[in-house]
């Protein structure tokens, strides 16, 4: 009893978790090989002693190692495997646990960076966003334009949307198509006959939910960065809606080779994609010699 004892201790408390757990291949199998021979100095000791003891220490009398002693040696063998076994399972779970705590933690924390970067995302949007609008705004008060108020109406709901909504999770297409519209509509008092917008939603009839501000920046970007030609700015957007996608194609007149297109806007859209709809979006940007156009088609969830 007492060699099982420290056999199993050793095997339970020194070389399962000192060096097989930690990977420890080499010392684990050279301690191994030491304790088990140092174990079976030890059995044959004690057994050795048993068998004197009950010879009344006669040593002429004594009968030598039969099966009984090798039994016991594959008994006391057997219990340490056993206890070791169940030792070994009890670190393995709890090196699971920890693992998966480690993983949640890794996973919360992956989680909050990217919800740091989508805010600092926004952050630079609206100030981009903002700059433009206010400059229409500021240009038709120099004019003392009868058509100020609707544009500070109009101004203001998109500010509504800005501040108060663009902070959720999600809003409904239906309302940031309302609000391309009044960004258009601005654009088109600060135009006038220098711009030709054709606009087309009747396909986007249903409640489906997006991420906000998705589609405005490339609206946006068509604005500041398209070109009058012949007199005339000309932006074509088409949103088409299924059960499961989104089809949106914006292009407007564009000079070839004009890269001032590729604004901060742009750039940050296609970040916020890839962290909001990553494997579930394909965005396409191509030009020509008169036209820049923008494809992004949107897979949304099932039901």
């Amino acid at each position: 009893m007492p060699v099982t004892i420290g056999l199993t201790y050793v095997s339970i408390y020194k070389l399962i978790p000192d060096y097989l757990i930690t990977k420890r291949y080499f010392r684990f199998a050279l301690y191994t090989l030491y304790t088990l021979i140092i174990s079976v100095f030890a059995i044959a000791l004690s057994i050795f002693f048993g068998i004197a003891y009950l010879s009344d220490f006669e040593f002429g009398e004594m009968n030598t190692i039969n099966r009984s002693s090798v039994f016991i040696i594959i008994c006391i063998y057997l219990i340490v495997i056993v206890v070791s076994a169940f030792k070994l399972l009890k670190l393995n779970l709890k090196q699971s646990k920890a693992n998966a705590t480690l993983e949640a933690k890794i996973l919360e924390a992956q989680l909050k960076l990217k919800e740091q970067e989508l805010s600092y995302l926004k952050m630079q949007i609206h100030p981009h966003f903002l700059f433009n609008t206010l400059n229409t705004l500021y240009g038709f008060a120099l004019k003392k334009s009868q058509t100020t108020p609707e544009m500070i109406l109009k101004l203001s709901n998109l500010l509504d949307y800005l501040l108060y909504q663009v902070d959720k999770p999600s809003v409904q297409l239906s309302e940031e198509i309302n609000h391309i519209k009044d960004y258009i509509s601005l654009e088109q008092m600060r135009f006038n006959d220098t711009l030709n917008v054709v606009f087309n939603a009747e396909s986007c009839t249903k409640n489906i939910s997006i991420a906000p501000m998705l589609f405005l920046p490339f609206v946006e970007n068509s604005f500041k960065h398209g070109k009058i030609i012949d007199g005339v700015l000309d932006i074509a957007i088409n949103f088409e809606c299924s059960e499961n996608t989104i089809d949106f194609r914006i292009s407007n007149s564009h000079e070839e080779g004009n890269s001032k297109q590729k604004g901060i806007g742009l750039v940050n859209i296609k970040k916020r994609l890839e962290l909001l709809y990553k494997g579930k979006y394909d965005l396409v940007i191509s030009e020509t010699k008169t036209r820049y156009n923008v494809q992004l088609k949107l897979q949304l969830p099932h039901g």
